[in-house]
């Protein structure tokens, strides 16, 4: 069993005052819950960097895609935080420049990466193996028992009978299926937008059944989702299912980037649209966004928690937990916005910042890590 980070000085003010903070929110607003990779590796699972090696290094891409994939990085050569999913965005970039070429009957309907030309089809294939090697590399025996904690800290309220006014939403931005199994585990009625049961169908209706405890926004999709040749929608099959005429079906899972095409399509539209409402306060409720292992590079996502925080009107209050030691990049602009800053508050390793308040620790505080998360909202101190 893991050694238990040593929690104590946040039982010392000022920390403590930025847990109490912390308790108050949650009590008085409803929660929304933003679940990056980072809240997966305390499963066993890798981050969205370490996937990178992974599928370079895997055997799941044939010579033409691993090539592809390899020149697609090198364009991105200089970053420092360029990662699988930002080279699969580019990847499928490229596809819908190529697919439109040759719509259009255009005498140059390749793309030229290094010294080769690919076609749309080349393009195409790569991407679908590299989905599929992302998807091989995460399905795998996993440890839950974090999860399982923090969904047991989230709906304790229900479990002990207590009825909820409405479904807590968490919108994951993983592929894996951790929350989903940690709900389902601790009997925490969900949906995912899945009907069915291990072989199942896309149906947004699912969303607004009666005594949902819980709703999870899969909004980059997941591991357990695929897409067959006749609907464009996703499918949720059996692992025994053989399916007559295919080979299987494609994984169902997009990439950060949010420019291409197949994201103006259900279910993607559908699911931003159910995040944007989440995200949103109804009437005079209030609502708090808890973002939990998300480094902030998705700059979509970004966009869409900055236009929430602008249109609410004060009523919806965002806590970021980070392992930068102070304020960084988005949470930076942020926490230095005068109308914005009263709204965010920010748990980084070395301090707390809420509006004009700047607590620095000389020590990690730790605070950010997914289990030290949990160990927080089940009222450890």
């Amino acid at each position: 069993m893991a050694t238990l980070d040593d929690l104590s000085v946040l039982r010392e003010k000022p920390f403590a005052e930025a847990v109490t903070k912390l308790e108050d929110l949650l009590r008085q607003s409803k929660p929304v819950f933003l679940i990056g990779a980072g809240c997966s590796k305390s499963a066993g699972l890798p981050l969205t960097a370490e996937l990178t090696d992974k599928v370079l290094n895997g055997n799941e891409l044939d010579s033409a895609s691993k090539a592809i994939l390899t020149e697609v990085k090198g364009l991105f050569a200089g970053s420092t935080n360029a990662h699988i999913e930002d080279y699969l965005s580019e990847l499928i970039d490229l596809l819908a420049i190529a697919e439109r070429r040759v719509t259009r009957v255009a005498t140059q309907n390749t793309i030229t990466l290094g010294k080769n030309n690919y076609t749309a089809e080349q393009l195409r294939s790569a991407a679908n193996q590299i989905k599929l090697a992302l998807a091989k590399s995460i399905e795998k025996p996993v440890s839950i028992e974090t999860h399982r904690a923090f969904v047991k800290a989230i709906h304790h309220p229900v479990r002990d009978g207590k009825e909820a006014s409405e479904p807590v939403d968490y919108l994951v931005l993983n592929y894996d299926t951790a929350i989903e199994d940690a709900l389902a585990l601790e009997r925490v009625p969900y949906s995912d937008g899945i009907d069915g049961g291990a072989t199942g169908w896309w149906n947004t209706q699912t969303f607004e059944r009666n005594g949902l405890a819980a709703r999870v926004l899969k909004l980059h999709g997941s591991i357990n989702w695929c897409e067959l040749p006749d609907d464009p929608l996703p499918r949720r099959i059996g692992s025994n299912v053989q399916i007559e005429g295919t080979d299987g079906c494609k994984v169902f899972i997009w990439p950060a980037s949010t420019k291409y095409r197949e994201t103006q399509f259900d279910p993607y539209a559908q699911l931003s649209d159910l995040a944007r409402q989440a995200m949103r306060p109804i009437r005079d409720s209030q609502r708090v966004l808890v973002i939990c292992g998300y480094s902030f590079s998705d700059s979509h996502i970004n966009i869409e928690i900055d236009k929430a925080l602008r249109e609410s009107s004060g009523k919806l209050h965002i806590v970021a937990f980070t392992n930068e030691n102070e304020p960084t990049g988005q949470l930076k602009i942020w926490n230095e916005d005068k109308i914005m800053q009263t709204q965010v508050l920010i748990y980084a390793n070395r301090g707390y910042f809420h509006s004009e308040i700047s607590e620095s620790a000389t020590t990690d505080l730790l605070w950010w890590k997914f289990e030290n998360i949990t160990r927080l909202l089940g009222g450890e101190r």
